[in-house]
């Protein structure tokens, strides 16, 4: 009887926790007040290349955001930011911008394209990922990932890639960041 008693005691203490555990859960994630952008979204020049977080007044583009703020606080107290380099994240955008885009999340840093065949090869595709890895404008914050296929017959087929076509990419990711940064520029 007494080890029941314990039991019980034990099973309703943890219960109140539980209870709180899940009224937090539940309470940040209805504080969540933005929305998944759509493809068009993102493919429009006045929305894709900069983030809400990224257009505070008080953060500066031209600052290398990290994301907890980098001590900016935006209104209301809350700090914002975001992790990877603004100018690598919109050089990516623009470099791959010939590839349908299937995501693009400027949090994580990770663009993904859906596959393109280019209009002179229909039988070969591509899809790339492209990967800003961190604040600072530099080779080894950006990464990319190209996979190719042909088709034979009816099926799409994996095939290498050159590894020249990559480092080609993050060439001119690079390239077209250094551009926006000696214009200055991060939207339009």
């Amino acid at each position: 009887m007494r080890l029941h008693s314990k039991l019980v005691t034990k099973r309703f203490n943890q219960g109140p926790a539980l209870v709180f555990l899940a009224v937090a859960a539940l309470g940040l994630a209805s504080c969540s007040s933005s929305k998944p952008l759509t493809a068009a979204q993102v493919n429009n020049p006045q929305t894709q290349y900069t983030p809400p977080a990224m257009n505070h007044p008080g953060g500066g583009l031209g600052n290398l955001l990290t994301l907890g703020g980098g001590g900016h606080a935006a209104p209301g107290g809350s700090a914002t930011g975001v992790a990877v380099n603004a100018y690598l994240w919109r050089a990516s955008l623009d470099t791959l911008s010939f590839m349908p885009l299937a995501s693009a999340d400027p949090f994580a840093g990770v663009i993904i394209t859906d596959w393109y065949s280019p209009p002179a090869t229909p039988n070969e595709r591509f899809k790339a990922t492209a990967y800003v890895l961190g604040s600072m404008l530099s080779a080894n914050d950006v990464k990319v990932s190209i996979f190719r296929q042909i088709r034979q017959g009816g099926d799409w087929v994996d095939q290498p890639v050159d590894p020249a076509t990559t480092n080609g990419i993050e060439d001119r990711i690079l390239a077209r960041a250094a551009q926006l940064k000696a214009a200055g520029q991060l939207n339009g």
